[in-house]
């Protein structure tokens, strides 16, 4: 059963007692802190023991909530008017110290069935690890509480977005997209040094490698799928793929129907932005029936090859025309290895612009073209 009316949160990594957020459905009320300190005016009161949650389980996770549920002796249960949930963020030893502290969040609920479901996207982001702890309480005739000890401790990890939250990613990425420019390319940029390490140690291939950390925090695809990193986009003004790139001097590029075409699956990957006015759209192109495909069948949603916003295969005459949307950056991901003496592999005439560069990007949590509500 979900919480009734789960809403607010006190932030207050060192007061033990705080107002809850205005405007939220929870009856506002004061908390004491982990030790079971009370203030003066903590409005918690003493009485007979109740009793402590134990054996406590955490299942149906979802990047933006979770069912909690745990063991208590019977008889005390109708003394029992409300839940105290201390939910933090589980510390990460490599952390910034510099950085400001992400601050507890104490949710409060009156005491239904369990088990029941904390939501709320305002504190719980995908992704990321928490620790739980939980008191029960019973609100006394003057208004005061009674609470039991907290509970032990108890560590869960939150999901990533599911292909309901990806569709809504791609919906606001299809307003944005732009309209439809020709290419026949597409290409990827290294350093010489890579190239020479795919010829002599890689069997002249390119090797799928794992997806850095780049773009949503919730996606799916992150420090997950194989995949060799493409570009298709081409100047307005020329119909070329630019001179310049953050990546390296050398380029491969390859005839796009290699990488592209009826064989091939096209999956929506993410929307993000790094605090630019342009948006990046991130495309996995699989073969079909390959270990990318099913990855990516059961994640992401998947696109009409012939007929989307941002990257198109149709046949005209007899051959295959491409597409790629004018408006976003795509970042292209094909899913197998990829021979070099499918392509050809020179050095380009432009700058390396290492600040354009989008390896392990952050996403703008604040852009309302790019994110959704749920945990970014």
């Amino acid at each position: 059963m979900e919480v009734p009316r789960l809403g607010h949160s006190i932030s207050s990594p060192t007061s033990p007692c705080e107002n809850m957020i205005k405007n939220l459905s929870l009856e506002a009320i004061q908390l004491c802190d982990r030790e079971g300190h009370k203030s003066q005016n903590s409005g918690i009161a003493e009485m007979e023991e109740l009793p402590v949650p134990q054996n406590i389980k955490i299942n149906n996770i979802t990047c933006d909530s979770f069912k909690i549920s745990w063991d208590m002796d019977p008889k005390s249960k109708e003394r029992i008017t409300h839940y105290f949930i201390d939910l933090n963020k589980k510390e990460n030893k490599n952390s910034n110290k510099f950085k400001h502290k992400d601050v507890p969040t104490k949710l409060v609920a009156k005491a239904v069935p369990l088990p029941m479901t904390v939501r709320g996207h305002w504190f719980l982001s995908p992704r990321t690890e928490y620790t739980v702890a939980v008191q029960t309480a019973s609100k006394q005739s003057d208004g005061d509480y009674a609470v039991s000890e907290w509970s032990e401790i108890i560590e869960f990890c939150t999901a990533d977005y599911s292909p309901v939250h990806l569709t809504q990613l791609l919906e606001k990425a299809e307003v944005i997209a732009g309209r439809m420019l020709k290419f026949s390319l597409f290409y990827r940029n290294q350093h010489k040094e890579y190239f020479d390490e795919a010829r002599v140690q890689q069997g002249n291939k390119m090797m799928p490698s794992v997806k850095d950390n780049s773009g949503s925090h919730g996606s799916p695809i992150s420090g997950k799928l194989e995949g060799i990193f493409f570009s298709c986009n081409t100047e307005f003004n020329t119909g070329k793929a630019p001179q310049d790139s953050p990546y390296g001097r050398y380029r491969f590029e390859v005839q796009a129907e290699v990488l592209f075409n009826q064989k091939t699956n096209l999956y929506f990957g993410d929307l993000y932005c790094m605090y630019t006015a342009y948006h990046y759209v991130i495309l996995v192109l699989a073969p079909s029936g390959s270990p990318g495909d099913e990855f990516c069948k059961q994640r992401l949603p998947q696109l009409n090859i012939a007929d989307n916003k941002f990257l198109t295969c149709t046949e005209e005459d007899g051959r295959l025309v491409f597409h790629h949307a004018q408006d976003v950056i795509l970042e292209v991901i094909y899913t197998d290895p990829l021979d070099l003496s499918l392509g050809t592999v020179a050095e380009i005439s432009g700058h390396q612009l290492r600040s354009l560069s989008t390896v392990n990007a952050k996403k703008d949590p604040s852009c309302k073209i790019c994110n959704i509500s749920v945990g970014r």
